[in-house]
């Protein structure tokens, strides 16, 4: 093999620390988890270990001293100590998308396949892990984003019309109370009726006991199946391999096994009290410049620049989550909040300054 370039070393030496900080990822994540996801991430860590074999033969003497990982594979590692794994698999999923295997001719094309395979096998972890938590976890992200707009457009315009620190004060407070009870309470009943709703189209797990007393002949297991949307004929061959040996006869097929649609949809009460809280949450924020005596402009001014900056993070925690751009998601949520604020600050002008007459 002929001498590396430095730029071979320097690129190669990174390469070989990414692998070693994202196989450390995937092995720590294992550790807190059993079963089959455990397996999963073990198998992982292992097809790291062999990109990292590769490039360290490569190396040779230079692998003794391997480059700082980048930045978004260290911040990963310290995520992965220290926060809960559906966020680190959410960033561990955009960092394999990235991989610049495809692109180098010193990586093999298996090793180019392998990250854009463990791209999906992320995928797949970290959609469980959004399974488990999309009730409430929704619930909150827009009890906040709706407590942050909601609250600042209402208190800045009502400042805009020209009321007193006092009635701003006391109509966001209002606007708090108010909005973190309709939420929860709405989000109680919206879960409660999409659980029961869900309830109403799970099979009847009592089904599976009469199946071995059906008429073969007649076999109106087939209308189960085609009543679930299988084709006439393959209905009709799935029934009859069931009726063939039924002492190994499942329920007839319903929801994914692996996504269990009602953790998917939360409980209506925890849904409640997240929406609750993270609206009085976010609802306070454009408050807390009155709260603390500021007036007029200054107020309105700090208001705006808290509020951004919880709309950029709750935007940016959506896109990590969804395995999307977090500054993108961050900047629309902003954009989103603030036009709808700003709107509204215009309306209060607009009735501050007499325009219609009030």
């Amino acid at each position: 093999m002929s001498t590396p370039s430095r730029s071979q070393i320097r690129r190669w030496r990174r390469y070989l620390a990414d692998e070693r900080a994202e196989g450390a990822v995937y092995s720590y994540l294992a550790r807190r988890k059993t079963g089959e996801e455990r397996e999963i991430l073990l198998a992982l860590a292992e097809a790291e270990a062999r990109h990292e074999a590769h490039w360290s033969h490569l190396l040779g003497e230079h692998a003794d001293a391997p480059a700082r990982p980048e930045l978004r594979t260290r911040v990963l590692g310290s995520l992965a100590r220290r926060f809960g794994s559906v966020f680190i698999l959410a960033l561990a999923q955009r960092t394999e998308a990235r991989s610049p295997y495809d692109a180098d001719g010193d990586a093999t094309p298996a090793m180019a396949a392998d990250e854009r395979i463990h791209g999906e096998v992320v995928r797949g972890l970290a959609s469980r892990g959004r399974s488990r938590l999309s009730g409430s976890f929704r619930a909150a992200v827009f009890g906040a984003n709706d407590g942050l707009v909601s609250n600042l457009a209402l208190v800045l315009g009502i400042s805009a019309s020209g009321a007193s620190n006092r009635m701003v004060l006391v109509t966001g407070l209002a606007g708090l109370l108010a909005g973190a009870l309709s939420m929860g309470a709405g989000e109680y009943v919206s879960v409660r009726s999409q659980r029961e709703l869900l309830e109403s189209s799970t099979p009847d797990p009592q089904a599976r006991l009469v199946i071995s007393h059906l008429d073969v002949d007649a076999n109106e297991l087939t209308l189960v199946f085609r009543a679930r949307g299988m084709p006439e004929a393959d209905a009709k061959a799935r029934a009859s391999a069931l009726l063939a040996d039924s002492r190994h006869v499942t329920v007839p097929p319903g929801p994914d096994p692996q996504v269990d649609e009602h953790e998917s949809v939360g409980t209506g009460l925890g849904a409640a009290g997240a929406s609750f809280a993270f609206f009085a949450a976010g609802a306070v924020v454009p408050v807390l410049p009155y709260l603390i005596g500021l007036e007029e402009m200054a107020a309105v001014a700090v208001a705006v620049l808290l509020v951004g900056m919880a709309l950029l993070a709750t935007g940016a925690t959506v896109g990590l989550l969804s395995g999307g751009p977090p500054l993108r998601r961050a900047l629309r949520q902003l954009a989103i909040g603030l036009g709808a604020a700003g709107a509204t600050y215009l309306l209060g002008l607009l009735v501050g300054g007499g325009g219609t007459g009030i």
